[in-house]
Order: C-alpha cells, then structure tokens, then sequence
C-alpha cells in the first residue's frame, strides 16, 4: 500500500544520465495538492573493501514558492560559468528572510551547516 501512495504523489519523472551520475527531477504532489520538485543526484562508487559498486544518492526538495529565485540562481550560476562576468546576485525579500538577514543578499548570508 505505502508504494502505491509514492507512485501517486509521483506525477512526472525525468532521469539524466551523466557519466558516473544520473540526476532524477521528480515532480510530486503534497497531501495538501501542492506541486513540488524531487532532484536527486546519484552517483555510482565502487567499494575497495567489498569489491562491489553502489550508488550514493543527495536529494534536494524544491517549492513552487521558491521556483523563480532557484532559477535566477542557476541562471545566474550558468551565466558566470559561461561568459566569466559576475551577474547581479538574486535578492531575498525581509518578509521572505528573518532576523539579521531580513534584505540581504542569498551571497552575503553565513550558511552554516
């Protein structure tokens, strides 16, 4: 039954193959009908001890609300990568981002993990 409830949820599904990794954009849906995206990247990784390969898999969720701004960063990423000129960072809005960071930008902001 609980495979049933993860392929409903489960609306549209895309794998990139890419050398030793494979990207996964899963698109999905909250109980509450709210769409939202699944990356994954897997990698395969050979283990010397067992002498067998595996896959580590990073996943990463992404909102609709956070759509545009995802976009204008990967944009922004892809922009620099190609051309060497720095573009104008994407800016977070106080209501969007609390305390000391309320209207900074995403760049000058410690992430601490």
């Amino acid at each position: 039954m609980e495979n049933n409830e993860q392929r409903k949820e489960e609306l549209y599904s895309q794998a990139i193959p890419a050398g030793k990794r494979r990207y996964f954009f899963d698109v999905k849906e909250t109980r509450g009908g709210d769409k939202f995206i699944a990356i994954t990247e897997s990698r395969r990784i050979f283990d010397d001890r067992s002498g067998k390969f595996y896959f580590e898999k990073n996943k990463m969720f992404l909102y609709k609300e956070d759509f545009e701004k995802f976009r204008q960063g990967l944009e922004n990423a892809f922009s620099f990568i190609e051309t060497g000129v720095v573009p104008p960072p994407v800016v977070v809005e106080e209501s969007e981002w609390g305390g000391d960071e309320a209207g900074r930008k995403l760049d000058e902001i410690d992430f601490k993990y």
